[in-house]
């Protein structure tokens, strides 16, 4: 079997191309058929970083249905999908470049997306992903330890998201709390949700995510950056640009810069017309 690793931001994944059909997934375990022989791995223990190759996550390029160009197929690193990643999006695509597809409109697990490569090069393509639009927010309350509440806004933009304000985000805990939020919360479960930290400074966005099935904080998460950034103009955090009725919110992730742009709107919709733009990167060919 033979993968390939990118990371979006520092968000990396592992990418198998199965236009052909040959892998199929079961309870997070990989079934691959090769020259009359059927091998299978666990797709926790891919990602694993001690003992496998290591990564945040594992997405299989599959053919799509007429009309789309391929299909995303997302898992996490615990081997849980069903959702939509950002980061990975972006990867997959500069992955389906580097394979030869040349146009890209996709069908992931919350429906169709498009993209373009506004540069690249040997390794590094800066990819634009069209997200869904997001129709609605909540506000409410997240335990964090034991009774101290937390107010926050709750989106979906693909993925479950809880995003929250805070100040000194570099030192803040954002595994201890926000696995508490992930797990605790009753308004999360019983899926729980990832939870985002957001500290808006001199026009620039800075976000750090705790992620359900990584159990972790990862160098970016794309889907709550990009419910951040909405959050941030929720809460009247000024746009780093606008212009005809668009605005765009630069973002600083652990290491990366990342942008988001959008068309906020009233008529029974958040965000429209959302777009994720950022680096995704070409690590190595791996055969296993």
């Amino acid at each position: 079997m033979k993968l390939y690793k990118y990371q979006g931001a520092g968000n990396d994944f592992l990418i198998a191309d199965n236009r052909n059909g040959a892998i199929r997934e079961r309870g997070g375990v990989l079934y691959v058929a090769e020259k009359g022989v059927e091998s299978t791995y666990r797709i926790e223990d891919l990602c694993d970083r001690r003992y496998g190759i290591g990564s945040d996550g594992l997405m299989l390029l599959d053919s799509a249905p007429e009309g789309y160009d391929f299909k995303m197929t997302y898992f996490n690193s615990d081997g849980s999908g069903g959702m939509m990643c950002g980061n990975g999006g972006r990867c997959i695509v500069a992955f389906a470049a580097d394979c030869g597809i040349v146009d890209f409109e996709f069908i992931a697990a919350d429906g169709p997306h498009s993209a373009q490569i506004l540069s690249s090069d040997e390794k590094v393509k800066v990819v634009r992903l069209k997200m869904k639009d997001v129709a609605e927010y909540s506000s409410y309350d997240a335990l964090t330890g034991p009774t101290a509440p937390s107010k926050g806004l709750f989106l979906d933009t693909g993925t479950r998201h809880y995003v929250r304000f805070v100040e000194n985000l570099k030192e803040y805990d954002i595994v201890g709390e926000g696995r508490d939020i992930r797990w605790n919360a009753e308004e999360l479960k019983p899926v729980g949700a990832n939870v985002n930290y957001v500290e808006p400074v001199e026009g620039v966005v800075n976000v750090r995510t705790y992620e359900k099935g990584v159990e972790d904080e990862t160098f970016a998460c794309g889907t709550g950056i990009v419910a951040s950034c909405i959050a941030s103009y929720i809460t009247s955090v000024k746009p780093s640009a606008e212009e005809d009725g668009r605005v765009r919110y630069d973002v600083m992730a652990k290491r990366d810069k990342l942008a988001v742009d959008f068309i906020p709107s009233s008529h029974g919709c958040v965000a429209q017309d959302v777009w994720l733009t950022g680096p995704a990167t070409y690590v190595a060919e791996i055969i296993l």
